[in-house]
């Protein structure tokens, strides 16, 4: 499998503060992989350096082949990753339509000057835009809320709403930071369901930062281990399920 996404000792570091040493990795074209480790492993941290929030201080990242080097996020988003937050980030205002309308906008090909003037193009591609959002807010069962302020959504709606707007700009890569974080069990249930369907549906790779070792174990194909921002393990679930250097750092003797 040809990877979409590598990460070739990558570094950062704050000050005396290394939160990612040496970190190597890749995500392959359709993959659905896992990146779990203790509290303050760097796993966010990682997302940050691969979406342009952070530029490693050393090691390099690419994507499709391409450096990701001094990017900046919408240039990378635009390039084709996509992020979800562990703390849900949505426009609590807005409706849940326009929520994932304003994704659509990176992809526009019309300019200021179609925008004043409201000529033919801009019509065109705001009809086409408005098509686009209903068909996707329909996949995900939303269209009956579209027109609801996001912040009145129950949590786990939100978080489908959240993975929806990634999914608007069009990503080979969604990277979920803690998707199921504050679900019950059931709601944990339907997430897996969704993220299986969304891979199999669009057809991209998705990486998953995750602490809820059955909703990781039960979809990822292949899992990345971090402690202390080091990369200590890495296999298939079976494999990572009965590494000793995992249960020692993080899943424990009962898992």
């Amino acid at each position: 499998m040809s990877a979409l996404l590598q990460l070739n000792q990558v570094t950062i570091r704050f000050g005396g503060l290394t939160a990612v040493s040496e970190v190597s990795g890749t995500v392959g074209q359709g993959e659905l992989v896992g990146l779990i480790g203790p509290n303050g492993a760097g796993k966010t941290t990682v997302f940050n350096l691969v979406t342009g929030v952070y530029q490693p201080t050393s090691g390099t990242i690419s994507f499709a082949g391409e450096s990701l080097g001094r990017l900046r996020p919408f240039e990378i988003t635009r390039r084709g990753i996509a992020r979800t937050f562990q703390n849900i980030r949505l426009f609590p205002s807005l409706s849940v339509f326009d929520n994932v309308r304003v994704a659509f906008h990176l992809h526009l090909k019309h300019d200021a000057v179609h925008a004043v003037t409201r000529g033919p193009k801009f019509f065109g591609e705001e009809t086409t835009l408005r098509e686009r959002t209903r068909e996707l807010l329909s996949i995900f069962n939303l269209e009956r809320v579209q027109d609801e302020p996001a912040r009145s959504l129950p949590y786990g709606d939100q978080r489908r709403l959240e993975i929806v707007r990634a999914l608007a700009t069009g990503p080979r890569l969604l990277l979920l930071d803690e998707p199921a974080a504050g679900m019950n069990p059931a709601e944990k249930v339907d997430l897996m369901r969704l993220i299986q369907f969304i891979q199999g549906k669009f057809k991209l790779a998705i990486l998953l930062v995750e602490h809820d070792m059955k909703v990781v174990m039960g979809v990822c194909q292949r899992i990345h281990v971090l402690e202390y921002g080091r990369k200590i393990a890495e296999g298939t679930p079976a494999e990572i399920r009965s590494n000793p250097a995992v249960i020692g750092a993080y899943l424990g003797k009962d898992s």
